[in-house]
């Protein structure tokens, strides 16, 4: 496994190298967009914003 990137540069370094050859600029915008999320979600959990199931669907008036 390498090393982990430090900067956004080289963790999309790092993505774009795990693509095959035959990759297209689709392909490389989806797994960025992909990444971004996960690291979103990921920031959003450490900072506690998150719901649980129960009081998401209270919210939507759904029980």
């Amino acid at each position: 496994m390498a090393a982990k990137a430090d900067t956004v540069k080289a963790r999309a370094r790092e993505l774009i190298e795990q693509l095959p050859d035959n990759a297209t600029w689709d392909d490389v915008a989806y797994e960025i967009a992909v990444r971004r999320s996960i690291e979103r979600g990921l920031a959003d959990l450490d900072a506690g914003r998150t719901y649980t199931s129960e009081a998401l669907l209270e919210s939507l008036g759904l029980q």
